[in-house]
């Protein structure tokens, strides 16, 4: 391999906003707030995301992206890449 054709590359820091859901009232109440839910499920709660409704289950993270979309993110997934500021 070429040494001169590979660079290394940083992530730019961005910060989000996010929050964590966890099917209870307030908790519930807060999700549709922030990024104006659906519906409630038998399994969760849709929203609606640049890809279409998506499902996001208790303990799931919805972040709002720089554009202001809405993405599910799994808590493990969450909290390997973002840290609270």
């Amino acid at each position: 391999m070429n040494e001169k054709c590979v660079n290394k590359f940083r992530k730019k820091p961005v910060v989000i906003e996010a929050m964590q859901w966890f099917d209870d009232v307030d908790s519930t109440s807060a999700l549709f707030e922030f990024c104006n839910a659906i519906k409630s499920t038998e399994t969760g709660i849709k929203i609606k995301t640049p890809e279409g409704e998506l499902n996001i289950s208790k303990g799931d993270f919805v972040i709002k992206g720089t554009k202001g979309e809405f993405y599910p993110c799994k808590p493990n997934v969450f909290e390997e890449v973002y840290e609270k500021v």
